[in-house]
């Protein structure tokens, strides 16, 4: 399928009980490719009417999906995990257009977005509560889950399929219905995976789409209404800090998946091949656009110079384009923004006396572009220690003991992820209790498994997507007391 095919193929509406349709103002939002800055389509743009004509599917839908079997909820998200294997070429070269990311890339984020449908389809029949004499031995308690109703879904735009399967999985295995917000920059892939749901035989209302360039209003709207029970949204901590607060109003369950600034922490007795191996995934996947990208490269005074000799070897070699293009390997930023923000990471730094070994300076365009980027020496101070970098930049900073290292990993308001790397199982059973993150990779340089709980500590977030904790953000208990039958 060429890429004109594969853009007409795609739903450009809003999709509201089970139709696709414009926006009731007829406003639409265009779709940019950021390698090219060239207009990829245009999509319609949701209104606060159009949002609530969403809600109300989503409400009118959900009792008779509650009701449904969870056998049968599961075979639905089975065969959508069928149907996006048979399309992953398709899905891959759309995120690959919309969001700019290596084809190998995109690829890999349609395995492992596919596998939260596969996940959650075996754990929608195994939601289990349970039955016992309370301790007074006068009564008997039954202990229930159910569906917690109406859901709205924030998704962001750097895993477009990724960050929709996480959230409208466990969402569906649990009997809920949902409305789902993509980015305004990247719609077109969670367009493409709610007419696969319908393809794989979901529900009229169960999965509802609004795309918008105005997303406050409409998201605003949507949070008051009292029939909405629940919110989650990953974005930045800022964003998800002001939805909390609209959700209180409506005491919302929530689930919040914000900002990171990990460590990726490199300690003497470290094998440098395995953490130089590791530091170019988890610096560098996604051009280094992800929540959980290593953000403060924290190496052993000892083994630094080394290091950094090594990872800045390894960064010369990466080839820079659009990812369509054979053997690139780093894509561009998401809009021009992204560059500013990241050039004036690199220049504050600089200014302060860090020291740039490759990159450090975006390229004139086309196209919104970063070039991979090592800094050693970078002083404490420097933006690029406190704020999420969100671009491939790779900030080094020596340390000379372990308490150092701990003290250095934890000064941060954020506790996402952290990496470290070490021979010692002692030290890195150590690292496990002391450093303050939801997720930690101990000589691994990625962590995110369907199968595990994905979350922060502190301002990263509430809640957990994947494992079996997954499907209890969208499940409410229920206490049941009884006579004691034997009295």
């Amino acid at each position: 399928m060429t890429e004109s095919e594969l853009l007409a193929s795609v739903p450009d509406g809003l999709l509201v009980d089970g139709q696709w349709r414009p926006a009731s103002d007829g406003a639409r939002v265009d779709v940019l490719d950021p390698a090219t800055g060239q207009v990829l389509t245009s999509v319609a743009s949701a209104s606060v009417a159009d949002g609530l004509d969403a809600l109300d599917a989503a409400s009118r839908a959900f009792p008779g999906w509650a009701a449904t079997p969870a056998r049968e909820r599961a075979e639905l998200l089975r065969r959508a995990f069928d149907l996006l294997q048979e399309r992953r070429e398709e899905f891959a070269l759309l995120m690959t257009l919309e969001m700019g990311k290596p084809l190998a890339e995109a690829r890999a984020e349609v395995g492992y977005g596919a596998e939260f449908l596969r996940w959650f389809s075996e754990s929608a029949a195994h939601v289990q509560g349970r039955y016992g004499a309370n301790p007074e031995g006068t009564g008997r308690m039954l202990v229930t889950h159910h569906p917690v109703g109406p859901c709205y879904l924030i998704t962001p735009w750097n895993f477009p399929l990724a960050m929709a399967t996480r959230k409208v999985a466990p969402a569906l295995a649990a009997g809920c219905t949902v409305v789902i917000k993509p980015a305004a920059l990247t719609p077109l892939t969670t367009s493409l995976f709610a007419q696969l749901l319908i393809d794989a035989g979901l529900p009229p209302g169960v999965v509802n789409v609004v795309t918008t360039a105005a997303p406050g209003p409409m998201s605003e709207a949507i949070i008051a209404d009292p029939r909405l029970r629940k919110l989650s949204f990953t974005g930045s901590t800022p964003v998800g800090r002001m939805l909390l607060a609209q959700a209180a109003t409506g005491v919302l369950r929530t689930s919040m998946e914000l900002g990171g600034n990990a460590p990726f922490v490199v300690f003497e007795d470290a094998d440098l091949d395995q953490a130089v191996d590791a530091a170019m995934i988890a610096k560098f996947r996604n051009t280094g656009q992800a929540c959980t990208a290593a953000n403060r490269f924290l190496v052993h005074s000892s083994v630094v110079a080394e290091f950094t000799a090594r990872i800045t070897e390894r960064v010369r070699s990466l080839t820079m384009g659009r990812g369509t293009e054979p053997g690139v390997t780093i894509g561009p930023l998401i809009d021009a923004k992204a560059v500013a923000t990241t050039g004036q990471l690199v220049a504050d730094a600089v200014e302060r006396g860090a020291t740039v070994h490759v990159g450090g300076s975006a390229p004139d365009g086309p196209g919104t572009f970063f070039p991979a980027t090592v800094l050693g020496n970078v002083p404490a101070g420097s933006a690029l220690l406190r704020e999420e970098i969100f671009g491939p930049v790779l900030a080094i900073v020596g340390f000379d003991d372990e308490d150092q290292a701990v003290a250095m990993a934890n000064d941060t308001e954020y506790g996402l992820v952290s990496y470290v790397f070490t021979r010692s199982l002692a030290r890195g059973q150590r690292m496990v209790e002391r450093l303050h993150t939801g997720m930690m990779g101990l000589n691994v340089g990625a962590v995110s498994n369907p199968a595990a709980p994905f979350g922060g500590w502190q301002s990263s977030g509430l809640g957990r997507e994947g494992g079996d904790e997954g499907i209890h953000e969208y499940l409410q208990t229920k206490y049941t007391l009884t006579p004691d039958p034997f009295a």
